[in-house]
């Protein structure tokens, strides 16, 4: 995707600045208050007062001071995130400003450095049929940076996708409850069972890259679609109305099925699109 070690570092530095950015004027209180931390860490004792929870109070410490004291929390705060972000062949398509692959990596900056300002570990996985790479969370700026630098600049060994290995890996590899952030198209068969199981363990969010062009054919005469994970390629007659109505059914039927998953399982999710600002879609993520 990028040609020169000049124009990679330009990228990642324009991206680093606007990330930053929105990280902190839209997102950072939104991040916040969305994504809690995984328990309460005993701080100390006081005395009791009206209102008090009483399940709260330590008996022992009562009958040492002969009041009546509970024991006070802190929320613990810190998260462990994890960005897996796909990178299969069907990324590198965009009728648009952006390819998915350019808007997925746009997004994930913003989660990685909203993490970042929130004191959260961040990590990242990038995923094709395969692990592609993996960078166990860390919260330096440095480390940020890297993860943005990755995404941008990967080059994938396989162009075929399989969300179902990206969630194995991660069921097996984090050993502390996560958030995990799944980045995809979601063109995929037979993992959402997979998907449902990750998420049980870990708090799943999935936001889904997508295409105008992929939604409907528009009307084009006749063009030549090519599958960028298998190459096999096709003359389509896009004028031809019953072909246009057969490949919107196809895609509302895969999407349907989808949203079930979704449902089914409780996982939040938003979709992205490149012909559109993503930040009203992660608005609404964070208000939920």
């Amino acid at each position: 995707m990028i040609d020169t070690v000049e124009e990679l570092m330009k990228k990642v530095h324009l991206l680093e600045i606007k990330a930053r950015r929105l990280s902190r004027e839209s997102f950072s209180g939104e991040y916040h208050t969305s994504f809690k931390g995984q328990g309460l860490d005993f701080e100390d004792f006081r005395e009791y007062q009206h209102g008090d929870e009483i399940r709260f109070i330590d008996w022992n410490v009562t009958a040492r001071m002969n009041l009546p004291h509970i024991r006070t929390f802190k929320e613990e705060r810190e998260l462990t995130v994890v960005l897996a972000v796909d990178i299969s062949g069907s990324g590198k398509y965009g009728s648009q400003h952006y390819s998915k692959r350019e808007l997925a990596a746009e997004i994930a900056a913003v989660l990685a450095f909203s993490a970042k300002h929130n004191g959260d570990k961040v990590g990242l996985l990038l995923f094709t049929d395969d692990t592609e790479l993996y960078l166990p969370p860390e919260k330096s700026t440095k480390h940020t940076l890297r993860i943005i630098r990755e995404i941008i600049a990967a080059e994938p060994k396989s162009q075929a996708t399989s969300v179902s290995k990206a969630c194995d890996f991660l069921s097996k590899t984090l050993k502390r409850k996560s958030l995990i952030f799944m980045l995809s198209d979601f063109m995929d068969h037979d993992f959402h069972k997979k998907l449902g199981a990750m998420s049980q363990k870990h708090e799943t969010v999935a936001i889904r890259i997508f295409d105008p062009l992929e939604e409907e054919l528009p009307r084009a005469g006749k063009v030549n679609l090519s599958d960028p994970e298998t190459g096999w390629q096709t003359v389509v007659n896009t004028n031809n109305s019953n072909v246009r109505m057969a490949y919107s059914k196809l895609n509302a039927r895969r999407l349907e099925g989808l949203k079930k998953t979704f449902n089914k399982y409780k996982i939040s999710n938003i979709s992205a699109a490149t012909n559109k600002d993503y930040l009203p879609a992660l608005h609404r993520l964070f208000g939920k």
